[in-house]
Order: structure tokens, then sequence, then C-alpha cells
């Protein structure tokens, strides 16, 4: 791969003393080699001119259900527990390897133009293997796992033995824990407490931990599944997760709406990683998560899109802005600032994935994943305003110019660059008119 500049943009570092550069930045081998600026043009290295426009830290989505994309608009206006039931369940078990490849291309096209460049995904039950073929063809850094569901309670075309679906993620892990140069790695999904026994739960935090995987899983979304889980195992659902080892660094909840005080010390003290999914909250009617309470006991948190289906977007700047805006009525102006709601964009999701290390920030040594964006439009204007503010407040996922991920170049002048997006179009809505057909939307 040959060298890569982005010169002369304005680069919001994210580094620890959180820079703003008037910088170019240099990528050889898929790490960032330099941020500085470069001499002339020389030869052998791809130049993008990024000159009047701003470079930063890939954006990443720690929870997201690429399954799902093909549902979009098939269940809205449903409260959660009807949501799942009449309509994502029976479509998850009506799909097949060619269905869930295409909503997994579909999914990570809107993911990568929009500039995310790297997710937390939870697949169905069924045909991980063909999501993990997408997203090693497309381009995006991935974590995903297939979704564990082993308890009685579950839908029978969802329901596994508990031996076979651990066996299955297991296989699935040794496959793609790794692969494409280290860009996809597999995570352990049980879906949430009540359609998981505790065997299951036990098993597969003893997984991740010899795998040196992450653990993805819904927790506390609504009072009725805290209220379940209470009634299953007498227990607060945080505390029964901690029980059998879905906890600390290495655990990633999703929402955490209902979180009490005693809660979120636990969280703190654990250091789980909460994922903060507000347009998914507020659509389904689930509340809103008590984020600013959470950083200031010091909970790391993420943020993400969720799914298709429970959003209609999976685009994050639509998720920052709205994370800062629905704490501001409850908490006042100043409770959830643009500069912290960028960090869960950014640094808050690659530890979520585990990856703290290799992505979240412009540094040297880093993984190049970089987006590019443009705010000469009207909507983000004037330029002197403070750029954080208008990166959180003002820009939109059509801002996005170029994407790099890896050190390869996935989105060039707004067009994605690995995959064909028409062809992912007419693929993906001849799946989705099937899937419709099987249960009979």
């Amino acid at each position: 791969m040959r060298p890569l500049v982005l010169k002369g943009g304005r680069v919001v570092t994210m580094d620890p003393r959180r820079r703003i550069l008037d910088a170019d930045v240099t990528v050889r081998d898929g790490k960032i080699e330099k941020v500085g600026r470069t001499a002339g043009r020389p030869d052998g290295q791809t130049v993008i001119d990024c000159k009047g426009l701003v470079v930063l830290p890939g954006l990443i989505q720690a929870h997201i259900h690429l399954c799902q994309t093909l549902f979009r608009g098939l269940a809205d206006d449903l409260a959660l527990e009807a949501w799942l039931a009449k309509r994502i369940w029976p479509l998850e078990a009506a799909h097949t390897e060619e269905s869930v490849y295409w909503s997994a291309m579909l999914g990570a096209a809107e993911l990568l133009l929009g500039g995310t460049t790297a997710i937390l995904d939870m697949e169905t039950v069924h045909h991980t293997g063909a999501a993990f073929e997408a997203l090693e063809s497309i381009g995006l850094r991935a974590t995903a796992g297939k979704c564990l569901m082993d308890a009685p309670s579950n839908p029978k075309s969802l329901r596994e033995p508990t031996d076979r679906a651990l066996q299955e993620s297991a296989d699935l892990c040794a496959k793609w824990h790794g692969a494409a140069n280290g860009r996809l790695r597999y995570c352990f999904a049980p879906r949430f407490a009540p359609s998981c026994t505790g065997p299951l739960l036990r098993a597969v935090s003893d997984l991740a931990e010899r795998a040196g995987a992450m653990i993805h899983t819904h927790a506390a979304e609504t009072p009725l599944e805290l209220q379940m889980v209470k009634q299953e195992t007498g227990n607060d659902e945080l505390a029964y997760l901690d029980s059998v080892g879905i906890s600390g660094p290495r655990a990633a909840l999703a929402h955490c709406v209902w979180v009490d005080g005693e809660g979120i010390k636990r969280l703190a003290r654990q250091g789980t990683n909460v994922v903060h999914c507000p347009s998914s909250n507020l659509k389904l009617g689930s509340g809103i998560a008590p984020v600013p309470e959470m950083l200031a006991a010091g909970c790391h948190v993420a943020i993400g899109a969720d799914g298709a289906p429970c959003n209609n977007r999976l685009d994050a700047f639509e998720e920052m802005r709205t994370a800062a805006l629905i704490q501001k009525p409850r908490l006042g102006p100043e409770s959830l600032p643009a500069a912290q709601v960028l960090e869960l964009a950014t640094l808050g999701g690659a530890r979520a994935l585990g990856l703290e290390a290799e992505i979240g920030s412009i540094e040297v040594g880093k993984r190049a994943d970089l987006t590019v964006i443009d705010l000469d439009g009207p909507h983000a204007q004037p330029d002197e305003a403070d750029l954080i503010s208008r990166i959180v407040y003002s820009a939109r996922a059509a801002d996005v110019r170029h994407v790099v991920v890896d050190g390869r170049v996935v989105v060039k002048d707004g067009v994605l660059k690995t995959a064909k997006v028409e062809e992912i179009r007419r693929a993906a809505n001849a799946q989705a008119r099937r899937l419709r057909r099987a249960v009979g939307i």
C-alpha cells in the first residue's frame, strides 16, 4: 500500500492535550506515521488535498445491529417488547445467508459514507459468518458476534441449545477474531439477560477471557427487563450480570437507561463500558440514560445508533447531537457539552471495542482510521465559530468527504470506493422484499 498524506486540513487530534492543529497526516502501512507539515509531494505517496476541510479520528459506534438494516421502517412506533416479538424476532428468524450479507453491506455502506469507521456489532442467531464476509469485503473495522439466545422463553425459531450456541460462537471466534490484519474481531453477544440461561452467560465470560474478546449485550433498557431479571434471578440486573462474569473493561452494555445511583457506582467501580443509544431510546420510548451522572462518577461511556428499525439512521453525527441535547432540559444547558460528546464517539468507542491503544485519536503509531468533513455548508457557518461545537451540533453525515480505515481510502469525494452502492441497494431491496413476504408484512 502506498504511503498516504491527508494534506492541509484542520486536524482534531483527540490526543491527551486535545490539540487542534493545522497539519498534514501521513499514513504508512496502515498506521499514522506523522502529524505535521510535509514539504512538497514526494514520489510514491498518494496525496488527498484537505485544504479547508476538517480531519477527525474515525467515528466509532459501539452498538449496532447490521443484521437489522433490511428491517428499516418495518417496526416503527412500537414499544420495545412488541417491537421485538411482533417484528424483529420473526424477521431475524427469516434471514438467510444472502439476506444477512446484504443487510450488513447496506448498513456498512451507510456507516462508512457517514464517517463511522469502526463498530461493535451484534448479529442475529444464524448466519453470522455472512456478515463477517460482508465486513471483510467493504472495509469497515468491526467487532461482531453471533447473538446468543438459549432460554426457554425465547421464540422457537431463534432459541438454540446452550452447547450448540456456545460451540458455534467459539468456532466463529477462531475464524474471525483478528482477521483482515486485525480489522475484524469477534465478540461474544448474549442478547440480554432474560434471553440467556445462567450457564450460558458464565460460559461466555470464560470464553471471552480465554480468547481476549469483548462481551456485547443489552442491559437495563426498560423497567420490564429489570423486573424480568429480578423475578428470574432474585437480583438486580447489573448485580446479576456481574455475578456471571459480564462486567469490567471486557464488557460493553448497551443502553443502561434504568440504572440508579448504586448501579452507576457499580459500573464505574467495575470499569464496565456503557453504550448510550439516544435516538433508539427516544424512538422506542425507553427513556433517557443518565449519562452525565455516569461520566461524573467515572463510568466509561460510548455511543451508538443501535439498529435501523429502532432509529432509522446509522448516523454518528445525529447521535452526537441528540446525546448532547436530550440531557439539557433535565440537567441544564451545561450538562453534556460538545467536547465531552465528541469523546463518546471517538475515545469512548475505542475503549468499548477494547481498542483504545489503536484507534480513537490521531496520534503517531495508532491505526489510520480517519474521517474528513467539509463544514463549508450554510448549516455549519460561520467558520469562526467553535470548531467542536460545529462538529457536534451542526455537522451532518452528508458533510463527509473522505474516509480512511486501516490506512485504506474507503470513501473519496463522498463516493464509496470498496463496493458499488447501486448494486448494494438493488440486492438489499430484493432481500428486504423476500423477508417481508416471509413474515407477512
